[in-house]
């Protein structure tokens, strides 16, 4: 899973080419994220995301992993945005949604991060809403905002990374394939992983201090929980069929 899945034209924002480029700051237009199954989730969100949506891990064998939720069980296709671009009302609406059309990218070989913004988004413009810079060219209280807020995300993810680094060392985390039938159709999400609870069980007592003294068992739990939320897609995306 890319953490670029939304943007079609994400460049460097820059005050000079964008000091003019205004956001019309919708409340619920989440259009962009109609054709993903999963988004990147931070444990730190585990809680409140875990009530609506399955939480797996991703990844292939011998890593990196780290965390999803699943909000389709077909590929391209959100269960929770509909025909109008709305997100599913009263549901967890992740951070990485939340953050668009902003991101904080960087390459492998270096741990510089810059902020970007997708030039192809629907509500930028220089007509209305929230400026990004102010006339003296410096950040607007908008923009503030936002940079605070992906530089928080970042940092979660680098901890969820963590997290997902150590259950693995733990030989914690096992595959897990989600089959689905469908008109006749088979298809199957893979490179999901999951807490194989007996192999928690069986850690010993060292082990599962460090987990609980590092909040780490309070994710695992939420994450097994959040697994019955598949039998839930399960019967949305069947309901999503049944004609009006």
């Amino acid at each position: 899973m890319t953490d670029m899945v939304f943007y079609e034209r994400a460049v460097p924002l820059n005050r000079d080419r964008h000091h003019k480029l205004k956001i019309d700051v919708r409340q619920n237009d989440f259009s962009f994220a109609a054709k993903t199954n999963s988004v990147l989730l931070a444990g730190s969100e585990l809680a409140e995301a875990a009530r609506d949506y399955p939480i797996v891990f991703v990844g292939q064998e011998g890593g990196p992993f780290t965390m999803a939720a699943l909000l389709g069980l077909e590929a391209n296709r959100n269960l929770f945005v509909d025909e109008q671009g709305r997100w599913s009302p009263n549901t967890y609406l992740p951070a990485f949604a939340r953050r668009y059309p902003f991101v904080l990218a960087g390459t492998d070989a270096s741990e510089d991060l810059t902020v970007c913004i997708d030039e192809a988004c629907e509500y930028l413009g220089e007509a209305s809403g929230e400026a990004l810079f102010g006339a003296d060219g410096q950040e607007a209280a908008y923009l503030k905002n936002v940079l605070d807020f992906l530089r928080l995300f970042h940092t979660e993810m680098t901890r969820t990374s963590a997290f997902a680094a150590r259950l693995a060392e733990l030989g914690l985390l096992v595959p897990k394939v989600i089959a689905v039938e469908r008109e006749g159709k088979k298809q199957q999400l893979e490179g999901l992983w999951v807490v194989d609870e007996v192999r928690l069980g069986q850690l010993g007592d060292e082990q599962s201090v460090s987990l609980l003294r590092s909040g780490y068992l309070g994710w695992i739990h939420a994450h097994l929980l959040s697994l019955g939320n598949v039998a839930r897609l399960a019967r949305r995306m069947d309901e999503s069929s049944v004609p009006a």
